[in-house]
């Protein structure tokens, strides 16, 4: 058993060393399913984050990148070297308070300038305790990231009662548009309880924000790019399984993807399978699965957009296929699949032949060590395939 392993490590660090290009990548739980424009950069998803974030710099003056040890690159590498060419007075760290990096206290031109020309660090920690909210409503472009998604909700107040509802309350007066939250979130394979979560369906709650979750580094660029042209408040939500397992051909200019619009990556007449993140990959090796061993034609689509999102796309495969599977790593009860399985009923119910499915997290706590129990994967989503088409 020692020599066999040894020999697979081996072939394995050959392969690296030889630079050989995979055209899939697979993790514990699924294989990756690159998109392919047919021209760009080699990069990985924390790359053309970093690349994104790096253009978002160079045009506008005005942007703010910070967050806890985003200065030193971030945890997860996708600010690394930003410092360094901008300066840390626009790209820095920040306390470990996602309260105040959030917040909104500064709420002037005047402020605002004190705060970024300041070199003492005891000052600074104290002009960034409420930052997000403030730099934005002054009219300069905010970038913040909040280090794990599971941390994300001290500074819950902030997003959903501040900077999603500043334009209303204030009459349309003021806004904290070029807002964008960066949060890293989801299964990782080891995180557990404290860095797993995917809190998407929280936020899906609160109008006047945006809420977007990239498959891959492609649409990862554009949708930050997107969001922070965009003028209401957004949140990335970046599963950070995909940072090094995720990588394609990404083109180094600056573009846009289309916020509120879902992609359909595969076309079938049968099934409709929608996940996002993730799990879309999970679905895409499902339907070829499905394919070849059962003959049943899967359309696969990734929602991309939580909030809004493509109502009109997804009641199109709904009509066409009249069976829709959802799928997502957040827990069954009240996770964001239940306002579409909702919606699709309601608006699509003389279509469907069968009651639409969910897949998802348990209504657990995040495990540790029974994460593949925990998961959606692929085995779970076949089963649901089997369970609708034989209704």
């Amino acid at each position: 058993m020692n020599i066999v392993s040894a020999k697979l490590g081996n072939s394995l660090y050959n392969c690296v060393r030889s630079n050989l290009i995979w055209p899939l990548w697979t993790r514990s739980h699924f294989t990756y399913y690159p998109t392919s424009l047919g021209t760009g950069k080699r990069m990985n998803m924390f790359n053309a984050i970093n690349n994104a974030m790096d253009l978002a710099l160079e045009e506008d003056k005005s942007a703010l990148l910070f967050g806890e040890d985003v200065g030193f690159g971030g945890v997860f590498r996708c600010s690394v070297n930003l410092r360094d060419k901008y300066g840390s007075q626009r790209v820095f760290n920040t306390p470990l308070c996602e309260q105040g990096i959030a917040g909104y206290v500064i709420s002037n031109r005047k402020l605002y300038e004190m705060c970024t020309n300041i070199n003492n660090q005891a000052e600074i920690a104290v002009c960034i305790q409420h930052f997000a909210i403030g730099v934005a409503n002054t009219g300069a472009t905010a970038i913040a990231e909040i280090q794990f998604a599971d941390y994300i909700f001290p500074s819950f107040d902030q997003i959903v009662n501040e900077a999603a509802k500043y334009r209303y309350r204030s009459g349309g007066l003021f806004d904290c548009g070029s807002l964008t939250f960066r949060v890293p979130c989801g299964a990782v394979g080891h995180g557990a309880l404290y860095h797993s979560q995917s809190p998407e369906a929280y936020f899906a709650h609160t109008p006047g924000l945006r809420v977007v979750i990239p498959r891959g580094p492609i649409k990862a660029k554009g949708l930050i790019l997107a969001c922070i042209r965009d003028p209401n408040p957004c949140i990335v939500f970046e599963p950070k399984t995909l940072y090094r397992a995720a990588v394609e051909e990404v083109p180094t200019e600056y573009y846009t993807s289309q916020l509120g619009k879902a992609d359909i990556l595969r076309h079938g007449k049968d099934v409709t399978l929608i996940g996002w993140g993730t799990q879309v990959h999970v679905l895409l090796e499902v339907a070829e699965t499905a394919k070849s061993k059962f003959n049943i034609d899967c359309e696969v689509i990734d929602l991309v957009s939580i909030l809004p999102w493509d109502t009109i796309t997804i009641c199109a495969s709904a009509k066409k296929t009249g069976r829709v599977i959802i799928a997502h790593e957040a827990p069954l009860t009240q996770g964001f699949g239940s306002e579409l399985a909702s919606y699709i009923q309601e608006k699509c119910f003389l279509h469907l032949e069968a009651p639409v499915k969910r897949v998802a997290g348990w209504d657990t706590p995040f495990p540790h060590v029974f994460e593949p129990f925990y998961m959606p994967d692929k085995h779970r989503c076949l089963s649901a395939i089997n369970d609708i088409v034989n209704f």
